[in-house]
């Protein structure tokens, strides 16, 4: 079969399945969602739903047409968020639905999108994001306590549900009004406060269910991590292997939904490196729909930025960068195509899985088959499944031998033919990269102001006997909060021997402090995610007569989780000096007083205006408590823009005004290297010439080494073994629910063969051939090698078939490349990196 004969067959394939990921139509008059036990059916029809969690504040409204395309280009025919509260409601009564809260804008793109929605208001929503979701005013109202059987929450609650409800119905949102909404969720992860509150608990969930029915939405309402929903509310899954752990809702007429399948895991400050792979995700969904599981979502499918402020308590600004759209909406392979095959697979099912008997078979020890059949309409799927995690096996299945690699499931579309495996991987790989833009060394002369004298005890006017809770002061209005007093040192009080120096000594509740004595800084310190509570120790040089101690408190966002979030506490509580002759000092009683802020703050020198309104001097390096600026002209192009904090210390960032983040790349994980240290600039922010960046720097930097990047993934690879099925998106196709192979697709003189397809981003065209071998290969993306078995004309015949085109297809079969089938240790394996660019190829020639 020639190239472009595959080609044509790969373009009707994507055009087939974008049409099948629509699922429906909106009809002028509503639609009608009920549910069984084995799905939701939609208009009297049962359904299967691959859903995605994108949640519109950590994304900007110029990039959710692509987010969601991206989606249902991935297979998706819903899109998930949460709704937050606080950002809603900043304020009690002063509400914000513009910009990045826009979620009327938000869920109408889905809807032009002929794809499905599922609101979660919460309204506690946990999600990484500051108080979980609750504004930082319903900590003040008396006599609160929240989510529990209490009067003052319940009123709260039930105005902001009510609010958003009702905005939803006004824009006929609800798949009753003709809208995308086919599911509302109240609460969010209950069952283990149940359990806290006890009685109390009980009585809050089953109102909550209640109050939820009675907006009347027409549409159900969902709690997730709920095993025992109250009435007509669906119970629902969070987890990574909801097959596995969990038993579905008790009440057998209600579907086993999966309301979050974690794609990675979130990380915080402190933490390293984590990824979870494309074929755990795919093994642990084809597991929940071989066990009657008909909707599963992604969480998340795009996890993008936590701007501002908005994190929780330590959670980085970059959220969920390992899932299938990465941080940047860009695509993430091979886990974001390897999952679009598995949606295309499973549909190719769908008749089967909704509406077959199922059956199991064991096949021997961690062997299974799980089958839904109906054997009138000769309709079958099965899912054999292998659950050694070390060994690959081959089982016999209705008189068939069928190659099972370890952990996987491999599924059967007529309980005969392999169309897709969990652990072989069809799609291609890509690998980040990141590009030195010449904005970085352009007018890079940076200015700095420092913030005006640090406070000192008689200045204050907040004073009190012990050091203030934080969160009470700050109000969540700043990260900021000073402490400081003063105490009088006799000359008998000071150790005789110059090497001998006192200690000061601060507990805190948390999360981190800067502390200066007479002016001077001494040191830092911190808690962590799981310790918030911490105490430094930092020697430090005192004098006879009155000594002056600040200590500047910073939090990195409210608890997002647990009972009493109303009584968590932050901030400085004990501080004494250590090493004195007269033994130790305690200063906890000494007398305290506050400033909430920092004076940049109240200034807002951050904005235009504020930043002209105070004087700016050339920079220096390694100041602590400065506000550093610099102008930029954005990087030419349409790449995302990065900036590389890795010269810095702890602080804030912004753009042309815009809160980007919490920076803190002085904070080394156990590998010895930052959790996070480049940063997203949306395009969106950025101005054609004259660009603002500055920051607030809490310990002091080297803001000259600072750079501006570009990202891409222009390098794409592929790594396919012969004992891959064939790819189901271009090789099978459905008819009279059974799957038939595409005239031709693939097919040489063994029939169906693997096929490995390399695509570039849009308008770009391969460019060249990096790497290139068959025979048995090793590596990942990016750096490959080749194996002992290397077949030498693999390069050749790849450049032949890639270069100068966008899309080019590559039979994995020894045949084609020349491999040597009997050479000791080969796997068949085909590994293949390109790049591609908008420049012309190299080989002109070979361009189409």
């Amino acid at each position: 079969m020639s190239a472009a004969a595959v080609l044509a067959v790969v373009a009707a394939a994507v055009a087939a399945l974008a049409a099948a990921a629509s699922g429906y139509e909106l009809t002028k008059n509503g639609t009608v969602i009920t549910y069984d036990r084995r799905s939701l059916i939609i208009d009297g029809h049962r359904e299967i739903f691959f859903s995605g969690s994108i949640h519109y504040p950590r994304s900007p409204p110029d990039t959710w047409p692509d987010l969601i395309s991206k989606a249902k280009e991935g297979g998706l025919n819903v899109i998930e968020s949460y709704v937050f509260w606080n950002g809603h409601e900043p304020e009690q009564g002063v509400y914000n639905f513009e910009g990045r809260y826009d979620l009327i804008k938000f869920f109408k793109l889905i809807q032009e999108k002929e794809m499905y929605a599922i609101v979660r208001i919460g309204p506690f929503v946990q999600a990484e994001w500051n108080h979980g979701g609750l504004p930082y005013w319903l900590r003040e109202i008396p006599d609160i306590i929240f989510r529990t059987n209490n009067e003052p929450f319940k009123k709260y609650m039930k105005q902001f549900v009510t609010l958003i409800v009702n905005k939803l119905k006004e824009a006929k949102l609800f798949a009753s009004q003709g809208g995308p909404i086919i599911l509302a969720q109240i609460e969010n992860e209950y069952q283990h406060l149940e359990v806290a509150f006890k009685e109390a608990g009980t009585k809050y969930i089953n109102w909550a269910a209640k109050m939820a029915i009675a907006t009347n939405t027409g549409v159900p309402w969902i709690m997730c991590k709920q095993t025992k929903a109250p009435g007509e509310v669906i119970p629902t899954c969070n987890g990574r292997h909801c097959g596995d752990t969990w038993p579905g809702p008790a009440d057998k007429k209600k579907p086993l939904l999966w309301t979050e399948n974690w794609t990675a895991q979130y990380r915080v400050f402190g933490d390293p490196p984590s990824q979870r792979s494309a074929e755990d995700i795919a093994f642990s969904v084809a597991r929940f729909f071989s066990v009657g599981g008909t909707m599963a979502n992604y969480y998340m499918y795009h996890g993008g930025t936590n701007f501002g402020r908005n994190g929780a308590a330590f959670v980085m600004p970059r959220y969920y960068d390992e899932a299938p759209l990465d941080e940047f909406g860009l695509y993430k392979e091979p886990k974001w195509g390897h999952l679009r095959d598995l949606h295309h697979a499973l549909r190719h099912c769908k008749k089967a899985l909704l509406w077959g008997n199922p059956s199991v078979q064991p096949l021997g020890k961690l062997y299974e088959a799980r089958v839904f059949e109906m054997k009138e309409k000769n309709v079958c799927v099965a899912f054999l499944s292998n659950h050694n995690t070390k060994e690959d096996g081959t089982v016999t299945f209705r008189g068939q031998k069928y190659f099972v690699a370890r952990r996987s499931i491999s599924i059967l579309a007529d309980c005969k033919t392999v169309v897709f495996s969990t652990q072989h991987v069809n799609s291609q790989h890509n690998q980040r990269t990141f590009h030195f833009a010449d904005q970085t060394v352009q007018d890079n002369v940076w200015e700095m102001y420092s913030e005006e004298k640090i406070p000192r005890y008689s200045k204050t006017s907040i004073r009190t006997q012990r050091p203030l809770e934080q969160y009470n002061q700050t109000k969540d209005k700043t990260d900021y909060l000073w402490y400081t007093t003063s105490f009088r040192l006799e000359t008998d009080d000071l150790p005789y021997r110059k090497e001998v120096k006192p200690v000061l000594e601060v507990s805190s509740h948390g999360h981190a402090i800067v502390a200066f004595v007479n002016d001077a800084f001494v040191g830092c310190g911190h808690g962590t995610k799981i310790n918030k509570a911490f105490t430094m120790e930092k020697a430090m040089d005192l004098k006879v007569g009155v000594n002056h101690v600040a200590i500047l408190s910073s939090t990195l966002g409210l608890m997002d989780s647990g009972s009493y979030l109303e009584h968590r506490m932050a901030g400085v509580y004990t501080v004494t000096i250590q090493g004195l002759n007269t033994g130790t000092l305690d200063l906890t009683t000494n007398g305290w007083g506050h400033v909430v802020g920092l004076d940049g703050e109240r200034r807002r020198v951050h904005s235009e205006q504020g930043m002209g309104a105070v004087a700016w001097k050339p920079g220096k390096d390694n100041q602590p408590l400065t506000w550093y600026r610099r102008r930029f002209d954005p990087p030419s192009g349409t790449d995302p823009v990065v900036i590389d904090l890795t010269p810095m210390g702890k602080g804030f960032l912004f753009v042309n005004g815009e809160g980007l983040g919490r920076y803190w790349v002085s904070y080394h994980h156990a590998l010895g290297k930052p959790s996070q240290y480049l940063y997203h600039v949306p395009r969106s922010l950025l101005r054609p010439k004259g660009n603002t960046l500055m920051f607030f720097e809490e310990e002091g930097g080297k803001p000259d080494a600072i750079m501006i990047l570009t990202v891409k993934r222009d390098n794409i690879c592929t790594f396919m073994t012969e004992k891959n099925p064939a790819h189901v998106r271009w090789s099978w196709e459905s008819k009279d629910s059974q799957p038939k192979a595409v005239a031709g697709a693939g097919a040489g003189a063994g029939g169906l063969k693997p096929t490995a397809v390399l695509s570039c981003p849009t308008k770009k065209t391969i460019q060249s051939v990096v790497f290139a071998s068959y025979g048995n290969p090793l590596g990942i993306c990016g750096n490959y090698t080749v194996g002992s078995c290397h077949a030498p004309r693999t390069k050749e015949v790849v450049e032949k078939a890639c270069v100068g085109r966008k899309t080019c297809s590559l039979v994995v079969s020894s045949e084609v490349y020349g491999g040597d089938v009997h050479c000791p240790g080969t796997t068949g394996t085909l590994a293949v990196q390109a790049k591609c660019s908008k420049r012309p190829p190299r080989s002109a020639a070979t361009a189409q």
